[in-house]
Formats: structure tokens, C-alpha cells, sequence
């Protein structure tokens, strides 16, 4: 007995030493939490098409290239790349010793295997056309035939892409996660599963998965066989999923959370000069959805009586107490062409919608739908305004049912749960709804392509031919000058349309400690939270 409780005194001293040694000073693990969006709709990288989710595929997959806190591209899981002359094929050198975080060996294979899914009919990604559409045999490869997609692995280091056409923007594309890599053998062996499980969720990531509790929490923690994990200075992150600003507001102040996206918008104006409190313009447009599928959206003119019923100025400025701007425009400020600004070039110089003439608007409305055959809104069926209830959205939709009250229509204000929100848009299951879209590029093509018929991201089921010609020629042509002017031309056909209604351009607002260090945000709407520290 006495020996028996030596040994019991002894494994019990040794614990507790053990214990001690993890956490005597200067081993404390850093996790960093935060709150950067609610439970996300997928984290599959090919079906991912919201900010919120890109975001997070940020921490846990590492692209052929990367984009520095300047925008810039660096390299990323290649080391280095060249483009042909003609601008038509581009070599990726791939890093030595890449793994997996399961710790398999990664190669340039698994490069063609992942860009061969985006384009697989079978996956059906939202984004296949706008980030492969340009490779050469994309159009068999959509028909089923995934090896005719111009992309090949030389060798285990080196990956191939061959366009049709040159592409001044493919470099970006090359960093966009829809085209991150995923690993074979775990979506074989799962299925669309694959996505959804710490075990089988393998990624190439400064950060892997390890635990996921929807509509609670994802934790993320530090990938040990990323590539630069000696650079990676937090332990872990745990992102906090709450749809509702107050909650993530109630975090924030007991200091639960370092990083919160969704302010309360009533603290808004007491937390203007707090210098914890960040507004940044983005690359984006916050625009309203017409279901152009639908009989009582067909006539142009109800689209447009729609959108000059309502007071951009009043929306901006006064429910969104002038974080966002008015948005005359479908493509906003900060959006280049090749004369400079596209906005300042566009329509003639001149904003496509008079935003400083809300009475003459709301008149002009009015005719359109008695043209229309609609007057004082007779006729017309109830109209269903679907949203996502946080930021601004439900008093923009209260705002919509007195806006096109105006005009004798009837408007039902429906909220949706954020998960299914973007789905429900994307199977055309509603009439009329919020939408936005942060560009993933500085190219107005990425906002443009969401009205062609073809786009996986044409949510109001647009289709025009004369708009989809003018995206071809965009997409087709080499110079820059003659490119510019068939996108200005395809949003002149857009907003002469109405095929979507512009209300807002965007900034982001957030909260963050100033405890955070090394970490940046991007005009895409991205946290980088990779290289970030925690002061002590």
C-alpha cells in the first residue's frame, strides 16, 4: 500500500508540474476571437460566394498567390510565376515540401484537380464562369468534359494554365479563394460532407478547423504544417458566429471579442469618435434584386418606376446615417477603367439616376407604371421584399414598403435567416430582395458579369443578349481603351434596364481592440487576420 500510494504521490506531483510548466509565464496560448459574419452558407471554397465565408477560407487555405496589406500580389503556394509574351499562358512554380494539414504531401496535381471541380457541372460553383470562364476549353469542360480545361501539372512543382484570351486581371484570380486548392482524397472518401467536419476538413492554410458549432462558433488553430507557420504568431482564432449586432456588441464590451463586424447601428453615432470604432470605404454596392423571371418584373419600365421610387440621398444618409454613399450607379467610386475612374466615365460623365431630384424621380415612376399598364400600382400583385436582418437591411425594407407604398403597391418585408438568404436568392425562390457585392477585383467586369445570363451569381435571372455581347467583347478584348468602353456599354444597358437597382455604396464599420497588432483590412471587405498578435 505504502509503495502503491508513492506512486499515486509521485504521477500526481509530475501532473501538476507538468501543469504548471503549460502555464507559467510567457506560455500562454494566444487566441484571438472575433466576430466577422453568422454561420456561413459553405466553406467549400468552389461554392462559397459571400464575403463573410470567403473570409474565413482566407485563414484556412493558402492560394497559388496572396494579396499583401498594399493590394499587391505576392507569392503564395508558388514561389514564383511568369506569363507568355501573348499573355496567354501562365507558369506557376510551386514551393518545395508543401503539406496538406493532415500532413500529406501537396503537389501542383492537386491545383488541376481543384480548378477541373470548380468548373464540374456536378459542383455547379457560383463563381465558375467569372473565375475560369477565360481558360481555354472552359466551355467543354461546363458540357462534362473536365480534361479539355486547359490546366496541367508538368511535374509535381510546376502548374500550367492556358487562356483563350488574356487576361489582365488573372494574376488577382490566381488569389481569390474560390480557387483554392482542396484536397481530393477527403471529398472522395466524404462527399459534400467533406466541408462541414473538423476530421475531414483538410486545408493548406496558415490555420486548419478544429472545431465548428453552427450558429455558436468555428475555432481555427494553427496549421503546423503551412508553409510559413513560423510567421503565425496566434495559437488559435475562434470566430464567433452571431447574426445579431447587439449580441456581438455585448462580446465586444465584456472583452469576449477583440474584432466585431456587426455594430449596432443605434451606437453608431456615440461610437463616431472612438478610436476603436473603424469605417473604411470598400469596393462595393449594396443593390436591390428584381426577380427578372418573374411576369410582373418583365416590363423594364416597373423595374425602373421601382428604382427612381426611392430617395438614395434619404436611404445614405439619414437610415444609414452616412456610412454608405448614394449610389446612382450600378459600378461606385474607387473602380478603375482605362481612363482613370469608370464612374467618372460612365453614362457621359453623368450619374445614370438624378439623386438630388427625389419629387421629379418618384413622378417619372409613377408614369412608368401606368405605361406599364399598372397605375397607382393596380394591377400589380403584392410584392415580397426578402432580407437578411442585420447592418441596415430591415430599415431599408421597412423603408421600401413606404417607398413603393408611393406608388399604391403593397410590399410584405421578409426576413431570412443569413444561411439560407443566399441560396434562396441564388434558386431565383423570391420576388424581390437585398443583394451587394464587394469586388474581388479592381476590374468592373466582377460586378458587370452578375447580369449575364450565364453567371452563377445572376441572382435576378437577367437575360439580355445584346448585355451578354457586350461582356464577351469586354472579356475578348486586349485593348484596354476598347475594353473599357463595351463595359461602360453593358452597364448603360443595365441601368437603362433597371436589371438591378443600385441604392448604396458601400464601407464597412467595425469595432476592433487596440490590443490587435499586424493585422490589415482590405477594400474586398477581408480581415487579414493571418500575421496578427495580441499586445499583452
Amino acid at each position: 500500500m505504502k509503495k502503491r500510494l508513492a506512486l499515486i504521490l509521485a504521477t500526481v506531483l509530475l501532473l501538476t508540474l507538468g501543469l504548471a510548466a503549460c502555464n507559467k509565464p510567457g506560455t500562454k496560448t494566444k487566441q484571438l476571437v472575433a466576430q466577422i459574419g453568422p454561420n456561413p452558407e459553405t466553406l467549400d471554397p468552389a461554392l462559397n460566394s459571400a464575403v463573410d465565408g470567403g473570409n474565413m477560407l482566407l485563414f484556412t487555405f493558402d492560394c497559388l498567390l496572396n494579396i499583401d496589406k498594399d493590394n499587391n500580389l505576392i507569392p503564395g503556394a508558388a514561389e514564383s510565376w511568369v506569363t507568355s509574351e501573348d499573355g496567354k499562358t501562365w507558369t506557376f512554380k510551386l514551393r518545395e515540401g508543401l503539406k496538406w494539414s493532415d500532413g500529406s504531401d501537396f503537389t501542383a496535381n492537386d491545383f488541376v484537380y481543384s480548378w477541373k471541380r470548380v468548373v464540374d457541372p456536378a459542383t455547379a460553383a457560383p463563381y465558375s464562369e467569372t473565375v475560369l470562364g477565360m481558360v481555354e476549353g472552359y466551355a467543354e469542360a461546363t458540357g462534362g468534359n473536365l480534361d479539355a480545361l486547359q490546366v496541367s501539372a508538368p511535374d509535381e512543382h510546376t502548374f500550367v494554365v492556358k487562356l483563350a484570351y488574356p487576361c489582365a486581371y488573372f494574376g488577382e484570380l490566381a488569389a481569390f479563394a474560390a480557387l483554392s486548392p482542396v484536397n481530393k482524397a477527403t471529398i472522395e472518401a466524404n462527399g459534400e460532407a467533406w466541408a462541414t467536419k473538423p476530421e475531414t476538413y483538410i486545408s493548406n492554410g496558415p490555420f486548419k478547423m478544429k472545431e465548428w458549432v453552427p450558429s455558436s462558433y468555428i475555432l481555427l488553430e494553427k496549421n503546423e504544417h503551412y508553409r510559413d507557420k513560423d510567421a503565425i504568431k496566434l495559437d488559435s482564432i475562434k470566430l464567433l458566429l452571431m447574426e445579431d449586432p447587439n449580441a456581438a456588441y455585448a462580446a465586444y464590451k465584456t472583452g469576449e471579442a477583440l474584432l466585431i463586424k456587426d455594430v449596432p447601428t443605434a451606437e453608431i453615432p456615440s461610437l463616431r469618435e472612438n478610436d476603436d470604432f473603424y469605417v473604411d470605404p470598400l469596393l462595393g454596392t449594396y443593390y436591390l434584386s428584381i426577380n427578372n423571371s418573374l411576369e410582373e418584373f418583365k416590363d423594364a419600365r416597373v423595374r425602373k418606376a421601382l428604382s427612381l421610387a426611392i430617395d438614395r440621398e434619404y436611404v445614405a444618409n439619414t437610415l444609414m446615417q452616412g456610412v454608405y454613399t448614394p449610389a446612382p450607379n450600378f459600378i461606385g467610386p474607387g473602380v478603375a477603367d482605362a481612363n482613370g475612374s469608370f464612374i467618372d466615365n460612365a453614362n457621359g460623365g453623368k450619374p445614370y439616376i438624378d439623386i438630388t431630384d427625389h419629387e421629379g424621380n418618384l413622378a417619372k415612376a409613377k408614369e412608368l407604371l401606368a405605361e406599364a399598364g399598372y397605375p397607382n400600382g393596380e394591377g400589380l400583385p403584392k410584392i415580397v421584399y426578402s432580407t437578411n436582418d442585420s447592418g441596415y437591411h430591415k430599415v431599408v425594407a421597412q423603408y421600401l414598403q413606404d417607398a413603393w407604398g408611393e406608388l399604391g403597391l403593397t410590399v410584405e418585408v421578409d426576413i431570412v435567416e443569413w444561411a439560407s438568404f443566399t441560396p434562396m436568392r441564388r434558386a431565383g425562390d423570391y420576388q424581390t430582395a437585398r443583394n451587394g457585392w464587394l469586388c474581388d477585383y479592381n476590374d468592373a467586369s466582377n460586378m458587370l458579369e452578375l447580369l449575364v445570363s450565364t453567371n452563377g451569381n445572376n441572382d435576378g435571372k437577367y437575360n439580355n443578349p445584346e448585355y451578354d455581347e457586350a461582356m464577351r467583347k469586354a472579356a475578348q478584348e486586349t485593348d484596354p481603351v476598347k475594353r473599357s468602353q463595351y463595359l461602360h456599354q453593358a452597364e448603360d444597358i443595365l441601368m437603362n434596364e433597371a436589371a438591378c437597382i443600385p441604392v448604396a455604396y458601400y464601407s464597412e464599420f467595425w469595432l476592433q481592440s487596440p490590443k490587435i497588432t499586424g493585422s490589415w483590412f482590405s477594400p474586398y471587405g477581408y480581415w487579414y487576420l493571418h500575421y496578427a498578435d495580441i499586445a499583452e
